[in-house]
């Protein structure tokens, strides 16, 4: 799979069902994602934002990161995010190893629940409870068959996603990035956002408007 699209049709939802691309629903619930953090200064003012319109969201975030800034990571617990699994080293499937590739997503999750219990001062089993890192977002999108049925069966669910602003695309000015969402977010849709600077330059443009449109259209921005 090598996704080039804004929005992701039904054949590919179809042919790869046993991945989450969307959750339909009644309520008029989105889901707000962002992968790649956590990172200084960025996912707080994100979390800024998220707050100042009473919305939620799932954070994919990269096992290094958690390591190198665990404050900023408890902080995305804190405000009461739902927090993914994004591997350890943002591998990229389809040029890693099973094996290397399953001990990376697993390498990330122990940082995640060592985070969250340092925090706490409670149990590992308890906190890996209260922290879901049941979700799982594979880097790129781009994951092995083989990799993919042993992290679902060790009970991972893999989150793909409905609409992708290319926040990270540096060639695509912001203007177009919040175009690509509010053209084709609909209820039910896993939109993708990016912690990172890479992303930023677009994302501190795009973010807030996403989040007014949504407010102003009805929508409530929930958690995975």
């Amino acid at each position: 799979m090598n996704f080039s699209w804004v929005k992701t049709n039904w054949l590919i939802k179809k042919l790869f069902s046993n991945y989450v691309w969307d959750i339909p629903n009644h309520e008029n619930k989105v889901y707000l994602t962002f992968d790649d953090g956590p990172t200084p200064e960025i996912t707080e003012w994100m979390l800024t934002q998220l707050k100042s319109f009473d919305a939620k969201a799932t954070f994919f975030c990269i096992g290094d990161n958690v390591r190198k800034f665990p404050e900023i990571f408890q902080k995305v617990t804190n405000d009461g995010h739902s927090i993914g699994n994004h591997t350890f080293n943002h591998l990229n499937g389809w040029n890693t190893e099973k094996e290397v590739y399953i001990k990376n997503v697993e390498l990330c999750n122990q940082v995640m629940v060592e985070s969250k219990r340092q925090k706490a001062e409670s149990s590992i089993t308890t906190i890996k409870d209260n922290l879901q890192t049941e979700l799982f977002r594979p880097p790129y999108g781009k994951i092995k068959p083989s990799q993919s049925k042993i992290l679902r069966k060790q009970g991972y669910k893999i989150i793909m996603w409905d609409v992708i602003s290319y926040d990270f695309d540096a060639t695509i000015p912001p203007e177009k990035c919040l175009e690509n969402v509010l053209k084709n977010v609909q209820s039910g849709s896993i939109i993708v956002f990016h912690d990172s600077k890479k992303a930023f330059q677009n994302l501190e443009f795009v973010l807030p408007r996403t989040l007014q449109f949504l407010k102003e259209n009805g929508f409530v921005c929930d958690k995975l």
